[in-house]
């Protein structure tokens, strides 16, 4: 014996509303099999539901509904299967596409929310004890761009003249120094000797912060304000150490001085 669904059971069944179904009879897309001539209430079949589920897919692919209706009616069923084939195609275009937008949305929600942690863990910044440190600061760069920073070294062996080239080496670390309200990339020193351009940052404690590109000037103002207020420093210089976090992409620890 067939077995009838009701308006709301094939609308349940098929992810959609009773005024959908309505609509689609009264279009002449799916019709119920079975119309009762005193109450006018509709029944459906589980064929109905099966073309019920594939128009909505076919809408899914922002096909019109008198398109799809156009295809389901054809005579020919090799034309109504070849249709689907092709629709099917598209759909796996379509999930490709999204998955690669799920992707990418996935990457710039995981950005922001390690800057939302940022943010948070601000408050709660990390006092490190770092070492003396040497430095060689440039007299032209400012900060690190794509074009400097990978070749940043040749920049720095550079400043140091031929003779005295052998008495230095560089760390593979970079970043930017602050002092007086000027601003230049440096390099890490390995093995120096006293020229222009060379600090010597001293040893004890650092109040630290990670940043990005984006926020770290941000940042900056924000753990200077932190040293002022809570270890009553005012800091004569400033760090924000590059963090290479991939081919092309980085962060920075800011390093604001507060003890000896």
């Amino acid at each position: 014996m067939k077995k009838y669904f009701s308006v709301g059971e094939a609308a349940n069944a098929a992810h959609t509303t009773s005024e959908t179904l309505r609509h689609y009879d009264r279009i002449g897309l799916v019709k119920p099999s079975k119309k009762d001539e005193w109450t006018n209430y509709r029944y459906y079949t589980e064929q109905d539901i099966v073309r019920l589920n594939t128009v909505r897919a076919l809408q899914i692919m922002d096909l019109p509904l008198q398109e799809i209706k156009k295809v389901l009616e054809y005579d020919d069923l090799e034309k109504i299967v070849d249709f689907l084939a092709h629709a099917e195609k598209k759909a796996d275009e379509k999930i490709k596409a999204l998955q690669y937008s799920k992707s990418k949305i996935q990457l710039a929600k995981a950005d922001y929310e390690k800057k939302l942690q940022m943010r948070k863990n601000l408050n709660g910044s990390a006092v490190k004890d770092i070492q003396e440190r040497a430095i060689l600061v440039s007299d032209t760069l400012e900060t690190p761009t794509l074009d400097n920073l990978w070749g940043y070294l040749d920049h720095f062996y550079e400043k140091v003249t031929p003779a005295r080239r052998d008495q230095f080496a560089f760390e593979d670390l970079a970043g930017i120094y602050t002092e007086n309200g000027l601003s230049r990339l440096f390099a890490a020193c390995v093995r120096y000797v006293n020229i222009d351009g060379i600090k010597v940052l001293p040893k004890g404690k650092y109040l630290c912060a990670d940043c990005t590109e984006e926020n770290r000037e941000q940042i900056l103002r924000e753990v200077i304000h932190i040293a002022q207020t809570k270890y009553g420093v005012e800091p004569t210089f400033t760090v924000q150490l590059v963090i290479v976090s991939g081919i092309l992409q980085w962060t920075y620890e800011v390093q604001v001085y507060v003890d000896g």
